[in-house]
């Protein structure tokens, strides 16, 4: 596997390396003592998957507030989904700037997402699978989310969203303390 960091301290892109022959292909995509040498966490304990049926399906922007962040691995599995991250810690030097990675079935791409960071996505086909490995058990009063939108962070999305939940279309605009 390949780490690559990105501007948002503890978010990192995962990219496979294959073995190839007359086959196929073999890569691996999580690796215990792989992630541990780059300080991350992989003792995943759950995995979900988000089905997605319709072009420009817009979920996000989610976290789960302390003490429940979660560490998560995120790739697309079917189609293609344009994935986001915004750093929403306190004591971030990147604190409100966001990462965006065109994940899909084709490049086999992930994204890693720690505690304190917000997570959504974009579908750009029909039919978009979405797979996440999580490391902390999901806490359900624990749900946060911030808007997809906000000025805040100006995310510039590929495109107006199509389908999106009223819960995420609906938070709060984020109220910037100076920086």
């Amino acid at each position: 596997m390949k780490f690559k960091p990105t501007p948002l301290a503890g978010v990192w892109e995962i990219w496979p390396e294959y073995l190839e022959d007359e086959r196929g292909a073999f890569a691996r995509t999580s690796c215990v003592d792989e992630f541990r040498a780059h300080g991350l966490k992989a003792n995943w304990s759950q995995c979900s998957i988000s089905w997605n049926v319709r072009k420009y399906t817009l979920r996000g922007m989610h976290y789960q507030a302390a003490p429940y962040g979660e560490h998560k691995l995120v790739r697309c599995t079917m189609g293609t989904v344009f994935d986001v991250a915004v750093d929403l810690r306190t004591d971030s030097a990147t604190r409100y700037q966001w990462h965006s990675l065109a994940l899909s079935s084709a490049n086999r791409a992930a994204l890693y997402i720690p505690p304190g960071v917000a997570h959504g996505f974009l579908t750009l086909e029909e039919h978009a699978e979405v797979f996440y490995q999580i490391c902390e058990p999901y806490q359900p009063g624990a749900g946060r989310g911030v808007r997809w939108d906000d000025p805040a962070f100006g995310i510039q999305w590929p495109a107006e969203p199509a389908c999106i939940a009223d819960r995420d279309a609906t938070y709060e605009l984020i109220r910037r303390t100076p920086e």
